[in-house]
């Protein structure tokens, strides 16, 4: 679906959003989120979209990544999201050296990601007047967190060159009308106009 691509609240709250303990991919919850991501799409197409909120569960997230329906970066692995009154955080098993694929550094401070770690990262996110916004207030590797100008070095010289929109500061276009994009409590509430 075009939206999944789009839509990324795997991207939205996944911009940098990466976690290690894999859900089962339920796939009632799967089929859910197929559904409402459909009607999203859907609803966005048309000439005056209807406003009522479409909520999307963290179960339902969680399955949908854990099924495989969306290209997780190379490296990244296992990923799953809860969220908290506008904070996601992502956790994730990376394998820094596929992430890193035909990228060198000599500089010291990114030797820190090379091997596999568990990564655990905790962002604001939320959407408002069309636009998605992400600010990463922490990145913590294998229990250790990354100090941010060390992460900062990391995204200009490894994620950007591939993904030019993300950073630790964010800002993009939400697919779809989506006007509203609010992280609750283990609910992402989208609303389009």
């Amino acid at each position: 679906m075009k939206f999944c691509l789009k839509l990324s609240l795997p991207v939205i709250a996944l911009q940098m959003v990466v976690g290690f303990a894999q859900p089962t991919a339920n796939s009632s919850d799967t089929n859910r989120m197929e559904q409402k991501l459909q009607h999203i799409e859907t609803n966005g197409g048309l000439p005056h979209p209807d406003p009522t909120p479409t909520n999307l569960t963290e179960p339902e997230i969680n399955a949908y990544v854990a099924s495989g329906k969306i290209q997780l970066p190379d490296g990244v692995q296992s990923v799953n999201f809860s969220g908290d009154a506008g904070v996601v955080t992502g956790k994730a098993r990376v394998d820094f050296d596929r992430v890193k694929t035909g990228k060198r550094s000599s500089n010291p401070l990114l030797s820190l990601f090379s091997g596999v770690h568990d990564v655990e990262v905790e962002a604001h996110a939320h959407g408002i007047g069309g636009k998605g916004f992400v600010d990463v207030d922490s990145v913590v590797l294998d229990g250790v967190e990354v100090p941010r100008f060390v992460l900062q070095l990391f995204v200009e010289k490894y994620l950007q060159p591939k993904h030019p929109g993300i950073g630790l500061n964010s800002r993009f276009p939400l697919p779809d009308r989506i006007d509203t994009a609010i992280v609750g409590k283990h609910v992402l509430q989208i609303t389009q106009k």
